[in-house]
């Protein structure tokens, strides 16, 4: 069954139109759907791309979450709809309370741009379909503040319930627990800051994205 898959814009967003391809390129529908819409009729699944909402002026993802989208998208994901941020869709979703703990400047200060490989911690929620724990995939990154931050009563609770959903080989930005990406309790909201989009043909260097990109289109799948 054919499905569609939403893919908001920001003022300042820059990935949105790459994931949009991506996701095109493997047979699904796609609608992209601005910051100040209401509604997300006719969407099986919803990507919040990366890029720097609103120019990140005042914190990633601070100002983005007050968008008429979001409630909207608060509301689709309460109801088990597929929501996955990556990048600064990470941050969006943190700063939303969709997602526990925050997102702060990377470790040294430095911008990453760069392959980089991370490792499934989890296959229960919606871009695990296809893959086995410890599966490495190579995937970019490209951000400032990627540096994934809680307590330790939230990361214990977290790694208790399975929400780690993928960790770095060799962390670059000093995420605690090594940590690139978790999702909800339910599975269905996940937030990762490697770039899949990014990761879809040889040609780009690795195809490994297209794997949580086709979890994606299974998990909108299963709920229409």
């Amino acid at each position: 069954m054919s499905v569609t898959v939403g893919v908001v814009q920001f003022p300042g967003t820059n990935c949105d139109l790459d994931t949009l391809d991506a996701l095109g390129e493997l047979g699904t529908r796609t609608a992209l759907l601005r910051s100040d819409e209401t509604s997300l009729a006719g969407v099986d699944a919803v990507v919040i791309p990366g890029g720097f909402a609103h120019g990140d002026y005042l914190r990633t993802g601070a100002i983005a979450r007050f968008s008429p989208i979001m409630d909207a998208v608060a509301s689709f994901a309460a109801a088990g709809g597929p929501v996955v941020g990556i990048c600064n869709g990470f941050q969006v979703l943190t700063e939303a309370g969709l997602l526990p703990g925050a997102l702060r400047p990377n470790a040294g200060l430095s911008f990453l741009c760069q392959p980089q490989h991370v490792v499934m911690a989890s296959v229960d929620h919606v871009l695990g379909h296809g893959l086995s724990p410890s599966d490495v995939l190579s995937i970019p990154i490209n951000h400032f503040e990627g540096n994934y931050v809680c307590d330790q009563s939230t990361l214990q609770c977290m790694r208790q319930k399975g929400q780690v959903v993928m960790r770095y080989v060799d962390n670059p930005n000093g995420s605690v627990d090594d940590i690139a990406g978790i999702c909800n309790e339910t599975g269905n909201v996940v937030g990762l800051m490697p770039h899949p989009e990014r990761a879809t043909s040889e040609l780009l260097g690795s195809t490994d994205g297209r794997r949580l990109l086709e979890a994606l289109i299974y998990a909108a799948s299963r709920t229409v």
